[in-house]
């Protein structure tokens, strides 16, 4: 998990709430789409993979969305 979530920081940036990426630039930096903290389902049963304050989700079949889940 501490590969993944660093990946996740090195493409989000340290500035940016979300960024779109190809899966295969995951894939090829290792990053293992089994491993991850928690789940949550959004109103429109979209699923996001968390890894403590960062997540992704499928966006397409072959675009990953990243998202920084903001403090309130």
């Amino acid at each position: 998990m501490k590969r993944n979530y660093a990946i996740l920081l090195e493409l989000v940036g340290k500035n940016k709430t979300q960024r779109k990426v190809y899966r295969n630039l995951l894939a090829n930096k290792n990053f293992r789409f089994k491993y991850h903290t928690h789940l949550q389902t959004n109103s429109k049963g979209k699923t996001y993979h968390y890894i403590y304050d960062l997540a992704w989700m499928p966006f397409s079949d072959d675009e990953i969305l990243i998202i920084r889940k903001r403090n309130p």
